[in-house]
């Protein structure tokens, strides 16, 4: 018979475990959180993937993006493909599962845009293509696996990795992962904002869209256009 408290003792052993080389992360964390503020502050958006638990925890991610998980500010474009249920199925149904993620990744990934991939065993057929159609158009993509190397790792720009090989243990590190995403975003995405807004000032160019115009043009019936002072 099972001791009492042994399946609580041997999961937080191996969390523990986890933990130590866990802590050497924290710059990779910090630097993830302030590219991502920059991209998507300049109008870039993050697509995340996964399957089973991994997309649940992928969703979780884009709910603190499009919602907050602090302080009230801006939205933040962030995709969750796996949500996109009817793409998914039919992608699956004509194309096969294989290629449910890197369809939506060439139809919605554009150069400046971040595609996220979890897996725990960082062998899955559908996000390894996906890391792989990222490539193609131009998307930077970054992995949350577990122990390296994996296929998914190989197949990424960049790949947190949780030096472990129980399941539950990555999945809960991935979720502590995304937890510090955001909190690194949202430190520097004042800063991020600020350096979007300088760039407008010093590219802009009176009468082009987007600008800011002191009066409202009217067009006379000889279409010239005469500017009158608001």
């Amino acid at each position: 018979m099972m001791p009492a408290g042994s399946l609580l003792d041997t999961h937080l052993t191996n969390l523990a475990a986890a933990l130590v080389p866990y802590r050497r992360c924290e710059s990779q964390l910090a630097r993830w959180g302030t590219d991502l503020a920059h991209r998507l502050a300049s109008g870039g958006r993050l697509l995340v993937a996964g399957n089973g638990g991994s997309a649940a925890e992928a969703q979780h991610l884009t709910a603190e993006l499009v919602g907050k998980l602090h302080d009230d500010r801006q939205p933040l474009s962030a995709i969750a493909l796996h949500a996109e249920t009817s793409a998914l199925t039919a992608i699956a149904n004509d194309y096969g599962y294989a290629d449910v993620y890197a369809r939506q990744v060439r139809a919605h990934g554009r150069p400046g845009d971040v595609l996220l991939l979890l897996s725990t065993s960082g062998t899955s057929p559908n996000l390894v293509s996906a890391a792989q159609a990222a490539r193609a158009v131009g998307v930077t993509s970054w992995a949350l696996t577990g122990a390296v190397p994996n296929p998914l790792a190989d197949a990424c720009d960049d790949v947190l990795a949780v030096a472990s090989g129980d399941t539950q243990v990555v999945q809960e590190l991935h979720l502590v992962t995304s937890h510090l995403l955001c909190e690194y975003l949202e430190q520097e995405l004042p800063a991020a904002l600020a350096a979007v807004a300088a760039a407008a000032a010093v590219h802009h160019v009176p009468g082009e869209p987007g600008s800011v115009r002191a009066g409202v043009d009217v067009v006379l019936d000889g279409g010239a256009a005469q500017q009158i002072d608001a």
